[in-house]
């Protein structure tokens, strides 16, 4: 499926099973072909055109529709597909072969708001001189307008106008490698966006009749067009772009492990055996099977736990952690899942498979994500919530704890400013896009009419950019203090780390340990308003913040403080 060029002849293939003829249009010379039928719903036209050549398909019926796999757009999802240049590029840093997984510091960013593609680029030094080892873009694929999260993409392969070029794109992997930068993606696999999938026309097998997911009509990933598209969508951002890794949104709404489990045998075997590239889900039903294939998984468990403790919110699911949430926490950091096969009040149902076995390296932490501001009502960031003595101690176990770290852009210098949820939408879809965010919110905020912000609107998306604090130098300070100590003492060792148990202290504070290198490290960390008291651990204290005292008693943790000792 698609279209490529060797030499001077150009291929276009398209599945299109609904359509019995289709024509190709070619833009610049008004020329309409039509394409010939090879059989299982395959059209193909050969033609003798240059890279940059605009082109779309009609139908019968007179449906004018871009390429699925167009690589990018000309006049929005809408409009041309154009024939690009997959070499076009020059790589300056073509020996790159990535980085181990082990030292990883995830630092999640939305495109649009750092200024596309040319504007992350411009952020790469400053990120490289906290110590972020891999950048993480939210999703790229081509979306209709000029503002999204990008979970609403309908071109996965294109990546968005509103960003910048394909070659720009190449051009910040490339920059990033410079810098000893990896560069992740999160693409979205489990379904398209409302406006601008035109698959839904001309090839209704793609979906599976009957089957939904919260964003859509679910896809029939048991047809082998369907998996050969997603695994080339895959294997063109990490071969074509040189990305090093993938993040794969909302696994739990794909309804096909086989497909999973193909996805990432097929995907590993299109890559050189020396590249190392990471493959990590998010997986809200802890499916820890599946983390015997990918890397790593989002753990959302971590954060609803900590954020509990720092905030005492008990609403949504925050609501299965509300009743013991340092207990929950103790869990995370000894075995990666809070939930292994248990009820999950908010659900009322059992969520997770045991995890204790699994590398703690398996799991990706985080104290702020998209998600976990975004889909706030008010879009708030963790300091416009909670208090940043607590915070402080929240980042410290973030960052010293062997599981893997992952910050949201502007944390690092205590932005408060919100991350909403903004569209650009259709009048239409954007009043139900309203309407739909007012119900969902009801029992937030009774006001909500007055108070809800437009997602639609431009200035929801400008308020979402991260301002540093008046604090942010500090806090810039504390980060880049924490992923050096993280950096000297913990990395060169977690291959070999093992947890040896965690274990509640009352009901605000946690006790963790890990077999690490020969030695021990211990990290007590504390988030309530009153001490708690502890044996004293072995080892040197390699990082503080807050009081404490040695005792008769062992070591007194004051409140709203950490301890981190190395032995």
């Amino acid at each position: 499926m698609g279209a490529s060029r060797r030499g001077s002849a150009s291929t276009f293939r398209l599945w299109a099973p609904a359509l019995s003829e289709v024509m190709i249009e070619i833009d610049g010379g008004g020329r309409s072909v039509a394409m010939v039928a090879i059989g299982d719903g395959w059209f193909e036209h050969r033609d003798d055109l240059p890279f940059g050549t605009r082109y779309r398909y009609r139908s019968q019926g007179g449906l004018v529709f871009p390429d699925p796999v167009s690589h990018r757009q000309y006049g929005g999802v809408h409009g041309w597909s154009v024939l690009t240049d997959p070499d076009s590029y020059s790589w300056r840093c073509a020996n790159w072969r990535g980085r181990p997984w082990r030292e990883t510091v995830l630092y999640e960013i939305h495109p649009g708001l750092a200024g596309g593609f040319a504007g992350i680029e411009r952020e790469l030094p400053r990120l490289a001189e906290l110590g972020i080892t891999a950048v993480e873009l939210m999703p790229i694929a081509d979306f209709p307008g000029e503002r999204s999260w990008g979970y609403d993409g309908v071109l996965p392969f294109a990546p968005a106008a509103a960003y910048g070029s394909p070659d720009e794109l190449k051009r910040l992997v490339d920059r990033a490698h410079e810098r000893g930068l990896a560069i992740h993606l999160d693409v979205v696999f489990n379904h398209f966006g409302p406006d601008g999938c035109y698959l839904h026309a001309y090839a209704p097998q793609f979906f599976r009749a009957g089957s939904h997911t919260p964003w859509g009509a679910g896809i029939d990933f048991d047809r082998p067009e369907v998996r050969a598209y997603f695994i080339a969508c895959a294997v063109q951002w990490l071969v074509e772009y040189r990305f090093d890794g993938l993040r794969l949104d909302a696994v739990h709404a794909i309804p096909s492990i086989d497909f999973l489990l193909d996805f990432e045998r097929e995907v590993r075997n299109a890559i050189p055996p020396d590249r190392r590239i990471q493959l990590v889900v998010e997986n809200d039903a802890n499916d820890s099977s599946l983390l015997s294939h990918f890397d790593a998984q989002w753990n959302d468990d971590f954060h609803h736990a900590v954020h509990v403790l720092l905030t005492g919110e008990a609403t949504t699911y925050y609501g299965s952690f509300a009743d013991e949430p340092v207990r929950h926490l103790a869990r995370v950091l000894a075995e990666g899942f809070a939930f292994q096969g248990e009820v999950a009040a908010f659900s009322g149902e059992t969520r997770g498979r045991p995890s204790a076995d699994l590398a703690q390296t398996r799991f990706v932490n985080c104290l702020q994500n998209h998600d976990q501001i975004g889909n706030r009502l008010f879009g708030d960031r963790l300091l416009s919530l909670a208090d940043p003595a607590g915070v402080r101690v929240a980042v410290a176990l973030l960052l010293l704890n062997p599981q893997i770290p992952l910050l949201f852009m502007g944390e690092e210098f205590g932005s408060r400013t919100p991350f909403l949820y903004f569209t650009d939408h259709h009048e239409e879809l954007a009043q139900a896009v309203r309407e739909g965010r007012a119900r969902e919110f009801a029992h937030v905020d009774p006001g909500r009419e007055k108070r809800l912000f437009d997602p639609n609107a431009a200035e929801t998306f400008d308020a979402s950019r991260p301002d540093a604090g008046e604090d942010g130098a500090q806090w810039s300070a504390l980060y880049r203090s924490l992923i050096a100590l993280r950096r000297e003492r913990i990395v060169p060792h977690l291959d070999s780390c093992r947890s040896t148990g965690a274990d509640p202290l009352g009901s605000s504070a946690v006790r963790a340990c890990w077999s690490l290198g020969g030695g021990r490290l211990t990290l007590l960390a504390n988030f309530g308003d009153e001490a708690v008291t502890d044996s004293l651990p072995e080892g040197a204290e390699i990082f503080a913040l807050g009081e404490a005292k040695h005792g008769p008693d062992g070591l007194l943790l004051g409140a709203r403080s950490f301890r981190a000792f190395l032995s």
